[in-house]
This record gives structure tokens, sequence and C-alpha cells, in this order.
């Protein structure tokens, strides 16, 4: 009996002690959800077609960057522009150590009202400057109202930060950081209950399937009145300024050179990846309205879309 224990016990702890088996690649995920989508329809995309093993791993696009630079990571699904401009040209551009894809999704991204806050004359961005017009997005009692800048990760935050005292109306209002979902019910119970609301937005996005909002009007970009200083700064939110207009937004897949060369099939394949602005809406509404999980998304997409796959996949 004492050696049966003792085989058991032995084999038990070789099993524990074997390594788990690594994946053929990592594919950076966004902590949105046509980023969280995208991740995983590459994922089983590139393991249908060239029979390799992804793990999806949630990383900011900094972090995203520097695994790239690195080799700990292979794919970034969803790199935007201008937001990341900085990074683009440290990795891209001047150390050749990322590859974006020639393809982009066209975007944009700015501040958006609920009917109540555009019918309560907060419809451009000098409205929000006026503390009598602001007082309707007083929420707590404190005598300023809120806006949503973004999640707390999002490099764009801390520019809307920067638009927010560059132009003026961080004076009067409180700048909220929370997760887009938490951000997305507060608009969803704001539109039901009839209460103003402005918050930061950017499309495609399910958001506008959801509710007729409308955009502040603010003036035309203006790269002279654009002076971001890139975010390895610590203290570049206060160094920066930006009383100007988002440039024109679009967003790219990225991969690592070396990833590229290693395997050019399937760089290749994401160059060829080809997604439009409603299906990235459609992403956004499965995950968030929907509540579909991403692996569970991807697999429907992949399984629905599988001569497009192929199409993408043919050398």
């Amino acid at each position: 009996m004492k050696f049966r224990v003792a085989a058991f016990a032995a084999a038990l702890a070789a099993t524990v002690a074997l390594p788990a088996e690594a994946a053929d690649l990592v594919i950076a995920m966004p902590n949105w959800p046509s980023g969280q989508a995208t991740a995983n329809i590459l994922k089983l995309s590139i393991a249908k077609k060239f029979g390799l093993e992804a793990d999806v791993r949630e990383l900011g696009t900094i972090s995203a960057f520097v695994g790239l630079e690195k080799g700990e990571v292979d794919i970034q699904p969803e790199v935007w522009r201008p937001n990341f401009e900085d990074l683009i040209k440290k990795y891209v551009t001047d150390k050749g150590a990322v590859v974006l894809s020639g393809r982009a999704v066209p975007a944009w991204q700015g501040l958006c009202a609920t009917p109540e806050a555009a019918a309560a004359g907060l419809k451009t961005i000098a409205d929000l400057s006026d503390p009598a017009k602001t007082a309707v997005l007083d929420t707590d009692g404190d005598g300023r109202g809120e806006v949503w800048i973004g999640a707390p990760t999002w490099l764009s935050t801390g520019i809307e930060r920067v638009r927010a005292n560059s132009y003026g109306y961080a004076a009067n209002l409180t700048l909220v950081e929370t997760e887009e979902e938490v951000a997305m019910a507060a608009v969803d119970a704001a539109v039901a209950t009839a209460r103003p609301m402005v918050f930061y937005c950017y499309a495609p996005h399910h958001v506008f399937e959801l509710h007729k909002l409308t955009r502040i009007e603010e003036p035309a970009h203006d790269p002279a009145k654009w002076k971001i200083v890139p975010a390895d700064d610590p203290l570049w939110v206060t160094k920066s300024s930006a009383a100007t207009g988002w440039d024109t937004a679009h967003f790219h897949i990225a991969y690592a050179a070396a990833f590229g060369k290693k395997h050019p099939d399937i760089a290749k394949f994401l160059e060829e990846v080809d997604f439009s602005p409603d299906e990235v809406t459609a992403m956004s509404y499965a995950l968030e309205v929907e509540r579909q999980t991403p692996p569970d998304y991807a697999k429907k997409w992949v399984d629905g879309n599988a001569a497009r796959i192929d199409g993408w996949a043919k050398q």
C-alpha cells in the first residue's frame, strides 16, 4: 500500500512539474469592445488557416508596443491614430520594430451630448465653459457638472484632459475617468431618465445605434494648436496643449517586424484584413449590449465569414 501511495505521489509530482505548452504567438487585447473582438477573431482565423495557436493577452497599447519590440507580443489588433502617433514614430518609423497594416478603418472622436443636453444649450465647445449652461450636468449637487473623458488607461483620456484644460472648461466641470462599460451604462440611464449628459465619444461605436446623440461642435483640427508631449513624460498632460478638434482618426492592425519576417504568410494575411466601420459597430454592440463574450462572438464571426477569411489568407 505504501508503495502504491508513493508511486501515485511520484506520478502526480511529475504531472504537476510538466510545463504548460506555450502558444505559438501572442495577440495583445485592448480593453475596448472592438479591440477585444478583433483580437479573438484573429486568434481563431490564424489557427484555422495557419495552424498556429495564439495566446490572447489583455494589454494596454503602450505595453503592447514595448512587447512587440521585445518579442513578447506579436500582434496588436487596433492601433488608433492620431492617438498613438508618438508610439508609431518611435517603434515603427524610427526603430522599425513594428509594422502597421496598410489598411485602416476610418473613425472619429470628440465629445457628444444627449438630446436633453443639446436642448439645454450644450452644443458647442464654448458652451462647456459657461457654468450657467453646464449646471445641468451636475449629478452630485457639488455645483460642478461632470463630463466623462474616458477610461483611466486610455491615452485619449489624457488628451481629453489636455483639451479640457486648453479650452478652459476644466475650470467649471469635473472630468470623470471610469471604465467604458460604466460610462455607457450611465449614458443609457441618462437618456432613459431625460437627464442631460456630455461625454467622450468615438465611432465606430454601438452607442450611436442606441441613442440619438449630438456631436459637440468645435473648431476643425489645427496642427499648430495641437501640442501633445510624449506620454512617457510623467508631466505630459500639464506640458501639453490642444485647443482644437481631433485630427481625422483611423486605426490599424500592428505586428512585430520580427514576427512578419518569421511568418510572412501571416503578415500578408494581416495586411488583407479589412473590417468596415459597420462591422466594428456590430462588434461593439454584440459585446456591450448583447453581452456576448469576445471568444463566443469571434467563433460565430469566423464560422459565418469562412469565405472572407479564405480570401484574406490567399497567397
